[in-house]
């Protein structure tokens, strides 16, 4: 199974990511941006994230 993950040191908090994908992205109590866990992420959206992210900071991981 792949995952998406955020690097949260190259993360610039611009929201893109929850815009085009909020059933996966979260913004956290701590203000970073944080994967919510599913049992399967819907790709499609995943990868408009992975495509629109201005620091590339979020990439697939397989589990």
């Amino acid at each position: 199974m792949k995952t998406p993950v955020v690097e949260l040191s190259d993360c610039i908090l611009c929201e893109v990511c929850r815009s085009v994908c909020p059933s996966v992205f979260h913004l956290n109590d701590s203000g970073f941006i944080q994967v919510i866990p599913m049992e399967r992420y819907p790709e499609d959206e995943v990868a408009e994230a992975i495509k629109n992210c201005p620091s590339n900071c979020i990439q697939w991981e397989d589990v």
